[in-house]
């Protein structure tokens, strides 16, 4: 009987990333794969959803009030002028945001610039729509913008490009002058942006998050999706947004009316003590952060790790392997859920072969099977208990040895 399933439904099959994932599990191991913290999510904000829970917010529900929230903080972060009324659809999650944001735009063979890395839930959502993904490779290893290979992307069946900043997996925050060549190809070809923005809280060493959106010409043909999880540590709770022209915000809310209704009522009630969170919430979560990325940044690089790349933004570090492990991530990866107990993802599920033909053909992309990805959003004691794991694998140098 399968050959029931759907062209899209065969497209989605299960990766290396997934079986070392299930590996880790049976080994108890340290989880520095998954972008999600461990530790308890702030308490007025649970206590606001205790409240909302108790007070039987338990149906179908749209809060406006997370509308009008949303609304102010991009005047106060961006400048931007949106009607809270017409202009943001609550969704549930970002990734429902962006998932509806590509149906309502992308039609079966339109071409969608992403960038390489990228996270994999924007290619599925676009091959589900029929669109075709074209990926862009930034250069290792600061992982920048070559505008001609943007430029030279371009096709008359090309229709939107996806921007995520602050990047996963590399930490990025894309520079101005990159948002500029975006921002210009976007203009000049009539193209949409759609833009995931859920880390734009998460940045360090005073870098300031610009929303694509801001830029001259941009607003009117730039969808923004965004949500709670990462800024208040409830990646569970699925309460997100897509930001966008009248006409794109309401095609964005049917289809989510269509697909799931509403978004978790109790959890929208929450949003608006979470939303509604002092100066100084936004601050201490960069400083903590900030601490967090520079202790594994010193563990991984003092163990024999390449960190060429020091994150500007998010909770991931994309670190290079030890110049003597002759072997891929995925090879690494295992040996270390199996020897040290701590499990991180293979940076190869961030990477597509599909790149240009004439850009594959002169670039040696060996690269791509040469990065971990370690999440950094773990308690104090989680990232202690790594240092204490890897200690017990290293040679007499100090450095890891995996055997």
């Amino acid at each position: 009987m399968e050959e029931k399933l759907s062209r899209a439904a065969k497209k989605l099959t299960s990766s290396p990333i997934q079986e070392l994932s299930h590996l880790a599990q049976r080994c108890n191991a340290i989880n520095l794969a998954e972008g999600f913290p461990d530790f308890p999510a702030p308490l007025h904000i649970k206590n606001a959803a205790v409240s909302a829970i108790n007070s039987d917010f338990n149906q179908y529900r749209h809060v406006q009030g997370i509308c009008d929230h949303v609304s102010k903080m991009v005047k106060e972060m961006h400048g931007l002028d949106i009607d809270p009324l017409t202009d943001v659809a609550i969704c549930c999650g970002q990734s429902e945001a962006f998932a509806a944001t590509i149906f309502a735009t992308i039609d079966p063979g339109d071409e969608v610039i992403l960038f390489d890395p990228s996270y994999e839930t924007y290619e599925a959502c676009i091959t589900m729509a029929g669109g075709i993904p074209i990926h862009v490779a930034l250069d290792p290893p600061q992982w920048t913008l070559d505008p001609s290979k943007l430029l030279s992307s371009f096709t008359d069946r090309t229709k939107a490009i996806v921007l995520n900043s602050p990047h996963n997996p590399t930490g990025k925050v894309f520079t101005k002058d990159e948002l500029e060549t975006i921002a210009g190809a976007c203009r000049s070809r009539n193209f949409l942006a759609i833009t995931d923005e859920v880390y734009e809280h998460i940045t360090y060493d005073n870098e300031k998050h610009i929303s694509l959106a801001s830029l001259p010409g941009m607003q009117e043909r730039t969808i923004i999706t965004s949500s709670l999880s990462k800024t208040f540590s409830v990646t569970g709770w699925r309460v997100g947004w897509a930001i966008a022209p009248a006409f794109l915000a309401s095609a964005i809310r049917n289809i989510h009316a269509k697909v799931t209704d509403s978004a978790p009522a109790p959890f929208q009630e929450a949003a608006l003590t979470a939303l509604g969170s002092p100066l100084e919430y936004f601050e201490s979560l960069k400083r903590d952060y900030q601490l967090k990325r520079d202790y594994i940044i010193k563990l991984l690089a003092g163990v024999g790790f390449k960190i060429q790349f020091i994150p500007k933004g998010s909770f991931f570090l994309f670190a290079e392997l030890p110049d003597n492990y002759p072997h891929s991530d995925v090879a690494f990866v295992k040996k270390l859920i199996l020897e040290a107990g701590v499990v991180a993802v293979p940076g190869q599920g961030f990477f597509h072969t599909s790149l240009l033909s004439n850009e594959a053909s002169n670039v040696n992309i060996d690269y791509q099977k040469r990065y971990i990805r370690f999440a950094f959003c773990k308690s104090d004691a989680t990232l202690a208990t790594v240092s204490e794991r890897l200690s017990k694998i290293l040679d007499s140098e100090g450095l890891l040895a995996l055997h």
